[in-house]
């Protein structure tokens, strides 16, 4: 962003990379526009990692001292104590009228299309309950009706009331404590957003409340230095200072940005612009690096009287503290290019009197919700949260996997489709790959000569392999990456399906390669995070066992007894034990989270045996717990399955239990038991005792089958 073109990286110092990100404000639940950032920045900072071998010092700062946070501590603190109190309808009534006042006028007032459209939506939702409570009231309706109409009210107008409350007593809100609650709730949650977004945690983390002391002596120089001046116990940047300077410019990023009151205003904050605020600078174009605290604002104590840090100078304070005076990457969402990271650049510059602060900047690009702007400001957002109830971690990130990282993405229905759709495309390959594995075969069988197929497809991986090595070193373009590992494995399935068409067992080793590859570069992506020698992990995050690895064995014990049952069920035309096999690979098995598949490829017939994610709770997803609760069904109707079987062998008359065993006898006396082996060979006395105690125990079962048809216990 500095530049504007695309520049060769070479950091400071050989391999070692400085990296300072802009963090999160935590007033509010994080939403996706956060996880377009953060997303986007852990995969750049894994290639750089993991793929370039880089080794990458990463700090990221929380801000917990700003007008959005003191605003809504002040709003929360106010609201929660008029509810305490209990205010009687008709005061709700009253106070929320009231509000409407000032609100009505904001809103006439209001140009932005995007926030009058914000101010319409609530007053409408105000209304829709306001004028249901008045007419209660006037018709003298129950106090129970009139109350609970009266809490809805409130509940609907709890934003206009809380500006009311706020402009009303703001002032006198004066305890401290109150403005870090509401910031150190809201970062807690980050946290573990970032966490189950499997987003690595940064090296360093700085909070603004801890570094107030720095930040002083951050600004004090600044004003040393001939940059900064004293206003009303405030101090500002003075631009014009800066900007006359040879050796320095102000707006390197977003030059045809300066001046731009709006963006300025934004920048330093609702609480920061009004008529007074804004008299103390000598130019519009300045900007405050320590605010003189009013009432009902946190202060602290410095050389010009009680105050706090103005937004920009946190950034440069901290990130000086930690990286010094020069770093190489400062990354950050693409709106706070102007006037954050300009004010950040000069503010340093001017502190270090240097002009290479920050190397090289990145800006992720904006995100969109379904073709339109999200803003947490407006209230149109979705949280990371909600994102998380409909699709994993995984899927989010190959969706911006699939997309740059520098570009606007819209998540949408559409997006996330394609997401999807890749992620069972690639673990398809993947448990194919594992079937092959899987087949018996000695030390030295694993080493198959290669054909023309198997060169072919091997000079494939490695065209492949440079296709995503020159997308990476393009601006980390995992677009063009994503492509090519899906082309990788669509001639793997097409060798796969070659192979099999000819009744020849693909190359194990090969194959092996391909998928050991691709589950490589995923794992560079962040897409798999645990140790897994091919494909997605099996187990669940945090789980350091190979549960597939320990399961295998014994699933594969049953699967070769289940073929055994099934063939022997299928000879005997015994319908219900073959019902039975099917009910444990459709419904206990998956329960389980195993899928099991009869098939017959390749040259002699193959159980396709493969571990899947171990059921999970998700919130907030009517179709998993309606699938989920229908294999509880299917798994209480496996007694039932259990009972069919039972019933089958009980049908069996002694004298027909040996008489289909053609393979093993040739004849039988009158009772139908047998006399004679496969050979013709008289059975020996240890054989005919074996036998009788079989036939004895069928004997038994029969006779309670037909006690239980006389007795109707079954017809």
């Amino acid at each position: 962003s500095c530049s504007l073109v695309q520049d060769e990286f070479v950091p400071q110092n050989g391999k070692q990379v400085l990296w300072y990100c802009c963090g999160p404000t935590v007033y509010d639940a994080s939403h996706m526009g956060h996880a377009r950032s953060y997303i986007s920045f852990d995969i750049l900072r894994r290639v750089l990692m993991n793929y370039f071998k880089y080794d990458v010092f990463y700090c990221m700062n929380i801000t917990d001292i700003d007008d959005k946070i003191i605003k809504r501590a002040r709003q929360n603190h106010l609201f929660e104590q008029y509810r305490e109190k209990m205010p009687a309808p008709t005061q709700v009534l009253g106070d929320v009228q009231t509000a409407l006042k000032p609100f009505l006028v904001k809103l006439a007032e209001t140009t932005d299309p995007d926030k009058k459209q914000m101010l319409e939506r609530l007053h409408t939702a105000v209304t829709s309950v306001l004028v249901p409570l008045q007419e209660a009231m006037q018709r003298g309706a129950a106090t129970s009706e009139v109350a609970s109409r009266a809490e809805l009210l409130l509940e609907e107008a709890k934003d206009l009331l809380s500006d009311w409350l706020d402009s009303q007593l703001g002032s006198q809100v004066t305890e401290n404590s109150i403005f870090s609650i509401l910031p150190k709730y809201w970062e807690g949650e980050y946290h573990q957003d970032m966490e189950a977004l499997n987003i690595l945690p940064p090296d360093v983390l700085t909070r603004v409340s801890e570094y107030v002391p720095e930040i002083v002596a951050f600004v004090k120089k600044v004003v040393e230095n001939g940059y900064g001046y004293v206003s009303n116990g405030s101090v500002y940047f003075d631009t014009a200072q800066f900007g006359s300077c040879e050796k320095h410019s102000y707006g390197k990023l977003v030059p045809e940005a300066v001046g731009d009151q709006k963006a300025l205003q934004e920048g330093e904050g609702d609480l920061s612009i009004s008529a007074d605020r804004l008299s103390e600078k000598r130019s519009q174009n300045d900007f405050a690096l320590w605010k003189a605290s009013k009432p009902g604002e946190p202060s602290w104590d410095s050389p010009w009287g009680k105050g706090r840090p103005g937004w920009h100078i946190e950034c440069s304070a901290m990130a000086g503290s930690i990286l010094g005076e020069s770093m190489d990457i400062h990354g950050g969402g693409f709106d706070l290019r102007f006037p954050h990271h300009d004010n950040e650049l000069a503010q340093s510059e001017a502190y270090f009197e240097n002009d290479h602060w920050v190397r090289y900047f990145l800006h992720t690009g904006h995100l969109t919700i379904a073709g339109c702007k999200m803003s947490k400001s407006l209230k149109n957002f979705i949280t990371i949260k909600d994102a998380l109830a409909k699709h994993t971690a995984r899927q989010l990130r190959l969706a911006f996997l699939m997309h740059s990282w520098k570009d606007t993405l819209d998540y949408s229905s559409n997006t996330m489709e394609s997401a999807i759709q890749y992620e069972k495309f690639i673990n398809e390959f993947f448990l194919n790959v594992k079937d092959i594995l899987r087949a018996p075969t000695d030390i030295t069988g694993q080493y198959e000569k290669w054909d023309s197929q198997e060169i072919e497809l091997n000079k494939s991986l490695y065209e492949k392999k440079a296709a995503v090595h020159r997308a990476l070193c393009d601006n980390v373009d995992t677009r063009t990456a994503m492509e090519e590992m899906r082309a990788l494995v669509s001639l793997g399935n097409t060798y796969i399906a070659a192979k099999k068409s000819s009744r020849q067992a693909p190359n194990r080793m090969l194959l092996q390669s391909v998928a050991a590859y691709l589950t490589e570069m995923l794992r560079v992506f962040g897409a798999i995070d645990e140790v897994e020698s091919i494909g997605f992990p099996v187990g669940g995050s945090g789980q350091n066992m190979d549960l597939e690895a320990t399961v295998m064995p014994y699933l594969s014990i049953l699967s070769d007894f289940r073929e055994t049952v099934r063939k022997i069920a299928r000879e005997n035309k015994v319908t219900e034990v073959l019902q039975l096999c099917d009910a444990l690979r459709d419904d206990a098995l998956p329960e389980l989270g195993v899928r099991l598949e009869d098939h017959e490829v390749y040259l002699s017939p193959y159980r396709h045996v493969s571990v899947l994610h171990p059921p999970c709770k998700h919130h907030g997803s009517p179709f998993i717990s309606d699938h989920l609760q229908t294999n509880k069904q299917s798994v209480w109707r496996w007694p039932h399955y259990t009972q069919v079987a039972k019933l089958a062998k009980m049908k069996i008359p002694p004298s027909e239990m040996f008489r289909s065993d053609t393979d093993k006898y040739s004849n039988f006396d009158d009772s139908g038991f047998p006399t004679h082996d496969a050979e013709g060979k008289e059975l020996s006395k240890g054989q005919t005792k074996k036998l009788k105690k079989l036939y004895d125990a069928q004997e038994k079962l029969y006779k309670d089958y037909l006690e239980m048809i006389q007795n109707g216990r079954i017809s």
